[in-house]
């Protein structure tokens, strides 16, 4: 028999680990899911591999590669848990880390308020070298090897072993950082080490050092996690590439994922945003929120044209990373968010949550707070049992909960589980308000695209609160993350910080810096495997105004860099600008341009699944007119009791299996549609499509959607 090809994705999440396989040679897709292992997530990672190859009837020898999303790094930040850092800077700056920036949260009116958060270094921990460069690279004092020893030998005596490593200027010159690792290494052995020339080439000096700290951070994690997952991987794989997702939206192998591990701290959610962006532009929407709702969390993005928004701006938990990161919120409000009580006597949903374990009431494993998921479980807008049957549900225990919650707020149990859910989708519109209305769009353009075991749960009542265009679920909603990973490219991000005036740019020196950072990436891509041939590359530039503090990024061509390449990129910036700002100032030639970041990105394409159509019921076309409803389908084969609103009460409602559903089938609400991984409920007032690729198509019964490519 042959030799199958089948890759597989894996994303794990705090509740369930989503597993998806993609048989290179005939197309097939499969999904499953497996409930995750907080203790140790490579548990749940090795029973995805194998509960997926015993679907396909496979075997470890057919795997050819794995990709991963995982939350390692990320939840090592969220939950605050870092273990002691050294820091290592510039003699006279020692204090780089309390300055910070001097922004406040919620403006200037909260600064008698705000109290600085403890820095992820205390300034006890913070030795300086002597040495000095400038701006430009050029050094003004020389490296003090004697000052790095006792440095290093102080960290040894006080058995800090993780340390970060930023000077002043290293993006010009990274000699000296070069040096200091090679004295810890002779010095301080045991020590992990990260030094910011290797993380963040840009300058910035508060910035750089977060990143390259955050790096150190979540290194000695990550390393054990991936090895640990490796080592396991082998056995059941023995010839199966193993890849990691990038906050960037790339890939990177695992073997070099631990020597930058920073580069992963929004792997999950980035995966997440890739795959429904891909399903949302094949669909033919071209403006698209995700909505990611996980067991612990949600994740939102934007995504235009199918491709999601970068920011090099972003943070995780209270650190600032300035890495190259999908543009990706999260809320404190996944299916595992507890309902409280606050000292006030009001209503609470989040952030904290019962997570997999012991998960929420009706899991039966020991969980003792109501839940987002009990509210859903009590009004009946989710079964009595998860993954198709596989995990029954305690529905009096959950019942119970919000009984007694209930009691404590002085209100009916059915207003309260309906509460529960109501300051849910406040929470969830919140997150998406920030990644949309907060950026300039607006978001009576956009269609929403649910996503995740928890996601679809409240996309009716979100169209109604942000007065969305309408909402798509995707097949296999719960499992998108994963399809992501398998439609991601391997993926690596260069930058070196050039700050010059337009009208003085050194065309010459632009171009040498460009090849350089091009060379770097492409020894990375032949490192990953490709073939030169196969290699692509982008460049993109941060340019401002002269005197403005932060910069605007715009894509730059490929070819020569002279006199006309330059301008063509200022007459990018100037449009970018006028689009984000709404003015530029093109026309004042007072107001110089600033060239500020190179930046190159080399990209090893892998081969995409192809998302089949979904065939039509008695061979009529998805774009023939609708049947009558949800009489006319031949799964209408269930009912139950549901809830969609606390002063209508419970009303007899369908329920749909979602396998069943043909391309073309249309039907309004109030509906459940069911399947293995995850459920969306169908308020009244709202009508569904099912589109040529088997999506959920839902809109407000009063209004029409359309696609680029027409109504269906």
């Amino acid at each position: 028999m042959a030799q199958r090809r089948i890759r597989i994705g894996i994303d794990t999440g705090g509740t369930f680990t989503d597993v998806v396989a993609f048989e290179e040679d005939t197309g097939e897709l499969v999904t499953t899911k497996t409930p995750s292992t907080p203790s140790n997530p490579a548990d749940g990672f090795i029973n995805g591999v194998t509960k997926v190859l015993d679907l396909m009837g496979a075997t470890g020898q057919d795997v050819t590669a794995v990709a991963h999303g995982t939350t390692v790094a990320t939840n090592k930040l969220l939950e605050g848990k870092v273990e002691r850092l050294g820091f290592v800077t510039t003699e006279g700056y020692e204090f780089m880390l309390e300055i910070a920036r001097q922004a406040v949260p919620d403006g200037y009116g909260n600064s008698y308020f705000w109290v600085k958060p403890p820095r992820i270094v205390p300034a006890d921990a913070v030795r300086t070298v002597g040495g000095r460069m400038d701006f430009q690279g050029n050094e003004i004092r020389p490296f003090d090897e004697a000052s790095a020893v006792a440095a290093a030998h102080w960290f040894r005596d006080h058995g800090i072993t993780t340390l970060g490593v930023c000077f002043l200027h290293s993006y010009a010159d990274d000699s000296h950082e070069l040096a200091m690792r090679e004295v810890l290494r002779r010095e301080h052995p045991e020590a992990i080490v990260s030094i910011s020339s290797e993380v963040l080439r840009e300058y910035r000096e508060y910035e750089r050092s977060m990143t390259t700290l955050v790096d150190a951070a979540v290194k000695p994690n990550v390393s054990r996690y991936v090895t640990n997952i490796q080592q396991r991987l082998a056995e059941i794989a023995p010839d199966a590439a193993f890849s990691i997702m990038k906050s960037n939206g790339g890939v990177l192998s695992a073997d070099e994922v631990v020597h930058q591990p920073i580069t992963t701290v929004l792997s999950g959610p980035a995966a997440g945003a890739l795959g429904a962006g891909l399903i949302a532009k094949r669909a033919g929407f071209p403006k698209v929120l995700t909505c990611d709702g996980g067991g612990t969390s949600t994740d939102v993005s934007v995504v235009l044209d199918g491709e999601p928004t970068l920011t090099t701006e972003g943070t995780v938990g209270a650190y600032p990373s300035k890495i190259p990161m999908i543009d990706v919120v999260t809320v404190g409000a996944g299916g595992g968010s507890v309902a409280w009580v606050s000292p006030e006597g009001t209503l609470k949903v989040g952030p904290h949550s019962a997570g997999a374990d012991p998960g929420p009431l009706c899991y039966g494993k020991g969980g003792t707070e109501p839940t987002i998921t009990d509210a859903h479980v009590v009004l009946g807008r989710i079964p009595p049992h998860l993954l198709g049957g596989e995990i029954p549900l305690d529905v009096e225990a959950a019942r119970t909960g919000i009984d007694e919650l209930a009691a404590r707020l002085g209100i009916d149990p059915v207003r309260c589980a309906t509460g529960i859910l109501e300051i849910s989708a406040w929470n969830q519109a919140n997150a998406l308000r920030q990644v949309s209305v907060k950026r300039g769009l607006d978001v009576r353009d956009f269609m929403l695209t649910t996503f995740g075991g928890s996601g679809s749960l409240l996309a009716c009542r979100l169209v109604d609160i942000l007065d969305l265009a309408g909402v798509v679920v995707p097949q296999n909603p719960g499992n998108v993350s994963a399809f992501g990973l398998l439609t991601v490219d391997v993926k690596n991000d260069y930058v070196q910080t050039m700050v010059s005036k337009h009208t003085a740019l050194d065309h010459a020196a632009v171009q040498k810096t460009f090849d350089h950072l091009t060379d770097r990436a492409a020894k990375a891509l032949d490192g990953e495997g490709f073939p030169r041939d196969a290699h692509r590359y982008t460049r993109t530039v941060d340019l401002r105004y002269f005197g403005q503090a932060f910069e605007v990024r715009v894509t730059a061509p490929d070819g020569l860099v002279d006199e006309a390449y330059a301008a063509h990129v200022a007459e990018s910036f100037h449009e970018a600008h006028r689009t984000l700002y709404g003015y530029d100032f093109s026309a004042d030639p007072s107001q110089q341009v600033e060239w500020v970041n190179l930046r190159v990105t080399g990209i090893g394409p892998i081969t995409r699944p192809e998302l089949r159509e979904l065939p039509t019921r008695g061979g009529r076309s998805s774009e023939d007119p609708p049947g009558q409803g949800t009489a006319d389908l031949p799964n209408n084969r269930t009912r139950r009791e549901v809830c969609f609103d606390a002063d209508q009460g419970y009303r007899d409602t369908p329920v749909l299996w979602r396998p069943d559903l043909r391309a073309g089938d249309t039907f309004d609400g109030p509906a459940i549609v069911e399947e293995f991984g995850s459920t969306v409920p169908v308020h009244p007032g709202f009508t569904v499509r099912v589109d040529s690729i088997g999506n959920l198509v839902i809109t407000r019964a009063t209004t029409t959607t359309t696609t680029t490519e027409g109504a269906r």
